[in-house]
């Protein structure tokens, strides 16, 4: 046990972005355990973090956004590029714009192969299946009974349904589910929404 003051401690976790979230839940949950998070920026109470378009209003927030540059890129001509990360409870995925694509399945079973036993897709798609409560329902690639709601684009866009068609005479096929066989095509992605929020 940590003691630290104001109370003591099973687990001391520093950020409270995505993961150590996600981290404190798992220790916390069961009871059995008291769990400190530490984290730099304020709570989520900022209305625009919960509204899906409001990433434009967080994106250059100097209290929600650490705003950090990346150091010059040779092959950008030297060019910094900015880098927004969260600087709130919930980290980066409290500013972004909320969009669900997974890692692909090739760096999952790149870095099994690596060494790194359990990385494998084989071994992480039942994780993702059992985090998601998606809209699609449950399936081979998909859960419906998860913290994590998922849902789809309902409402089409002439512009993107455009790009879609300008893609596909490209031989750019089109792909309806980006989490699902495969990531490679075009097409409209999810995002993690529920009601709207």
């Amino acid at each position: 046990m940590s003691i630290f003051p104001g109370g003591t401690y099973d687990f001391i976790i520093v950020g409270g972005g995505t993961a150590g979230c996600v981290l404190a839940n798992r220790l916390s949950n069961s009871g059995k355990h008291e769990v400190l998070m530490l984290e730099a920026g304020p709570a989520d109470r900022y209305p625009w973090i919960h509204i899906p378009i409001g990433y434009a209003k967080t994106m250059f927030h100097k209290r929600y956004n650490w705003g950090f540059y990346t150091e010059p890129e040779p092959e950008l001509h030297n060019r910094k590029l900015y880098w927004p990360r969260g600087r709130v409870l919930g980290g980066s995925s409290s500013i972004n714009g909320l969009v669900y694509i997974r890692g692909q399945t090739q760096d999952y079973d790149a870095w099994e192969q690596a060494g790194n036993k359990g990385w494998g897709w084989k071994d992480v798609l039942p994780l993702f299946r059992t985090l998601e409560s998606n809209d699609r329902g449950a399936d081979q690639y998909h859960g419906d009974n998860g913290p994590l709601h998922c849902s789809s684009i309902r409402e089409r866009h002439e512009l993107m349904d455009a790009i879609v068609s300008g893609a596909n005479e490209l031989q750019v096929r089109t792909t309806d589910d980006f989490n699902g066989a495969s990531q490679e095509g075009v097409g409209y992605y999810q995002l993690f929404t529920r009601h709207g929020r």
